[in-house]
């Protein structure tokens, strides 16, 4: 029996990276998995082929910085699945540049897709979970939100706006058996950073205690303890899954 056998997931942003990972990983753990993706068709048709092998999921093609479109994804999921047990807000883009070179089209944008979108999502599945009087949601932070890095102004100030966002929703619903939590990953080698040099990449693991990247499995497991009944009484936390890198 897996550590999420039985729960029902909605992940945003789940075709690749980080979001596949977790998808992967709550499929063996047992959960049902619902997730987004906004538009690799393509990816997400694989992704459902390759996991209802193991486990119910269905792919929405949704945005989740859009209010509306938010709540009614946590309906038709509902309607889908029966209920949402675990929100993983992980849908996240970044538009790096100097902070004198940035546009404020960059600068709303990442706020919009980052920090709203966790708002939207959180707002729409509070109301069954607070119905259910249980629930757990995981919001996807950065090492960059809890220590800023140049570039990245824009994407800092996203990330550390969600773990403020995170302390403030487990204040509100703790007393309704809903966690809420947050993980910040630091250097995770997916898709994105293949595209990075040899150079580059060695740069960051040499600066890593660990010396290596992570892979978003690590990230998954995370997830996992935190969806899980192994963290009932862990809420209101940002777990670092960074090879030691904020130590």
């Amino acid at each position: 029996m897996g550590l999420l056998t039985g729960k029902v997931a909605l992940i945003t942003g789940a075709t690749r990276g980080i979001g596949r990972g977790i998808a992967e990983v709550f499929a063996k753990e047992g959960a049902h998995v619902a997730f987004t993706y906004a538009g690799s068709v393509e990816k997400a048709k694989e992704l459902e082929a390759e996991l209802s092998k193991v486990t119910q999921i269905k792919g929405y093609q949704s945005d989740a910085s859009d209010f509306d479109a938010a709540q009614k994804l946590v309906d038709d999921v509902i309607a889908e699945f029966g209920k949402i047990d675990i929100l993983i807000n992980n849908a996240g883009i970044t538009k790096d540049n100097l902070l004198m070179r940035m546009s404020k089209e960059d600068w709303d944008t990442i706020i919009k897709v980052n920090l709203d979108s966790v708002f939207n999502l959180t707002k729409a599945v509070i109301k069954p979970m607070m119905k259910a009087r249980a629930g757990s949601i995981i919001n996807m932070t950065s090492v960059v939100g809890v220590k800023g890095n140049a570039g990245q102004a824009n994407y800092a100030a996203s990330k550390a706006g969600v773990i403020g966002f995170t302390k403030s929703v487990a204040l509100e619903l703790g007393s309704r058996n809903i966690r809420c939590n947050a993980i910040a990953p630091g250097f995770i080698e997916t898709e994105m950073t293949a595209a990075l040099d040899e150079k580059t990449v060695q740069g960051w693991r040499e600066g890593i205690p660990l010396k290596r990247g992570g892979q978003p499995e690590d990230v998954a497991n995370a997830c996992v303890f935190l969806g899980s009944e192994m963290s009932s009484y862990i809420s209101g936390q940002v777990l670092n899954v960074d090879g030691g890198m904020l130590t």
